[in-house]
């Protein structure tokens, strides 16, 4: 039997993901502010994909068994899910304000791998907290109030680079090995949000404590040898993906083209506007994270809004027509030459992406069991990691070989992959797990 979780009050569900801020802070600057430190530092555009790979990496390990390990973990004064990501945005806070102080490349390619591990750490389980606090009629709204903060911190992150490029850029000469100070700034915003929002989520929100079925379990663990217990994350996690719900096996067919795709967006941006536009990779730079400022404008936007077009016309539709929408927009950026009207196909990239942060994660969240909710997010999270782990192993070649080096040629191959993922999100559909309830105390 479960509990019967109370409708929370608007405000409540968003002090309640008001932690996602900082996480995805965070992860705005990886999108955005890496790959040009990276390639301050010397990186060739070939070697992009491969220098990401920590990303894939430590989300395929890290985020399942944080899902693993939350679900059979209980604290009565630090909560389940809690402990796990203030420990992560404490990690991500570190690396944040170490990361523009990079000497040379391999240093911050280190720091991105141990940033991945603490953003991982702190993601996952958010998650399950938003699934473990809502009943299902405002699952909707729980995790489009989430792509609401992806936007809104993806927002702040490339915004404080827009202005901080403005207000002490000036017409400083690049210089190979060497990344410009102005930089700085949205790392040292991006280390104080990490661990301030997480604190605030943390402090306004209390856990629903475990019905006593699920303590006796957590106990029993708790009483097994240290063998057991290390081995006892990767064994559920090896159940869960045995009894895994179909519709999880589709939206993982979705997922392998949509995350190939952003993650071909993210890296190529920069090289990109570099050859249409002809910018220096400051400008480039600068320009990509206007693009997504843009696209997460509007995400926070048309986040909320998302919540009853997808209660009257079905999630599968909304979301299928958002991936088609952002294919769209790839197929756009290439042909145009003006830098301010390469920003208007950002208007359906956000859409995309605001549907991207929220609809599939409601769905899923339907389809699981409560009890194993957090294992099942973090299995979801390893099918947006795998195809990132894939394409960062084999798109370099495909970039170097198959597209001439031409960045122009990988945006329109990562708009094909959106529209191939689109096609596949058409056979989504959802079927409420089938668990009974009982009125909590």
């Amino acid at each position: 039997m479960r509990i019967k979780k109370p409708s929370l009050s608007f405000w409540q569900i968003l002090n309640m993901n008001v932690g996602f801020l900082g996480i995805q802070y965070s992860f705005g600057l990886q999108q955005t502010a890496i790959n040009p430190i990276f390639l301050y530092l010397g990186a060739p555009e070939d070697m992009l994909p491969i220098l990401n790979i920590a990303g894939p990496v430590t989300g395929l390990i890290v985020q399942p068994i944080i899902g693993a390990m939350s679900d059979k973990t209980w604290s009565p004064r630090w909560g389940r899910r809690k402990p796990y990501f203030l420990i992560g945005a404490l990690l991500g806070s570190i690396c944040l304000f170490a990361f523009p102080h990079s000497p040379f490349l391999w240093f911050a390619v280190g720091l991105l791998w141990i940033l991945d591990v603490g953003n991982n750490m702190a993601m996952e389980p958010y998650r399950a907290f938003v699934g473990d606090k809502l009943p299902e009629k405002q699952l909707s709204l729980g995790y489009q109030m989430q792509s609401l903060f992806v936007g809104a911190g993806i927002l702040l992150a490339n915004g404080s680079i827009v202005l901080f490029q403005y207000l002490f850029g000036g017409e400083s000469v690049e210089e190979v090995g060497t990344i410009p100070q102005w930089i700085y700034y949205s790392f040292y915003i991006g280390a104080f949000l990490s661990l301030v929002t997480i604190l605030w989520s943390v402090i306004k929100t209390p856990e629903i404590p475990p019905t006593e079925e699920e303590l006796e379990e957590i106990n029993a663990i708790k009483k097994l040898p240290f063998s057991q217990r290390v081995s006892k994350p990767f064994l559920e996690i090896a159940s869960a993906v045995k009894e895994m719900p179909k519709f999880m096996w589709k939206i993982g067919a979705v997922y392998l083209f949509q995350w190939y795709a952003l993650f071909i967006y993210w890296q190529f941006t920069t090289p990109l506007f570099i050859r249409t536009l002809g910018f220096t990779t400051s400008e480039a730079a600068s320009q990509a994270a206007k693009m997504s400022l843009t696209y997460n404008t509007v995400t926070m936007l048309v986040a909320l809004a998302l919540v009853p077009l997808t209660l009257r016309f079905g999630g599968k539709r909304v979301y299928a027509l958002s991936l088609v929408g952002t294919a769209a927009a790839l197929f756009t950026i290439p042909y145009i030459n003006d830098p301010n009207l390469v920003l208007v196909p950002m208007v359906l990239f956000g859409i995309g992406w605001a549907a991207m942060m929220g609809i599939p994660y409601t769905m899923v969240s339907k389809v699981v069991p409560q009890e194993r909710r957090g294992v099942y997010m973090g299995i979801l999270n390893m099918m947006i990691v795998i195809p990132m782990f894939i394409q960062t192993l084999s798109f370099g070649p495909i970039y170097k070989y198959l597209l001439g080096s031409n960045a122009i040629n990988a945006m329109l191959f990562a708009g094909a992959f959106f529209a191939i993922a689109g096609l596949l999100a058409t056979r989504l559909n959802v079927t409420s797990s089938k668990h009974e309830t009982v009125e909590m105390p």
